[in-house]
């Protein structure tokens, strides 16, 4: 099953290692969900990383590795390959920063992985929790 990875699904992977952590490992072995995500996150998680390392209480070593196998498990989709369903996503994302996510969404026909309520709020793309993602284990 393909799934578009919202940008809070991994900050709170770094952040708290629970349950959404235990999923990406789980998947690692299992092999139920591929995941997917617009480039930038990469990016802004990068942009990010001396904030996260404050705030995970991690060392900068440890986060690497943990930062080091998310990106192994997500693939990461530049926007040129998703662009032309950037306009369709602007109307119907419940919040313009989501719309990337949309986007790629729509382009692949898939459900998004994220705990923001919001985005719920729309009834052309599923939008699952992680607590509907565990369920699907």
């Amino acid at each position: 099953m393909l799934l578009v990875i919202d940008a809070n699904i991994v900050f709170s992977t770094l952040l708290s290692k629970a349950k959404t952590f235990d999923i990406f490992l789980a998947n690692k072995f299992v092999k139920k969900f591929e995941f997917i995500a617009p480039e930038f996150l990469f990016i802004e998680i990068n942009k990010h990383f001396d904030e996260l390392v404050k705030r995970t209480k991690l060392s900068s070593d440890e986060l690497s590795k943990l930062l080091k196998f998310i990106r192994q498990e997500i693939d990461f989709i530049p926007f040129d390959e998703f662009k032309e369903f950037d306009n369709e996503a602007q109307k119907i994302s419940p919040d313009p920063k989501d719309v990337p996510y949309f986007a790629l969404a729509l382009k692949f026909s898939c459900s998004i992985w994220s705990n923001d309520k919001l985005l719920k709020k729309q009834n052309r793309v599923k939008v699952l929790s992680t607590s509907e993602i565990a369920k699907l284990f």
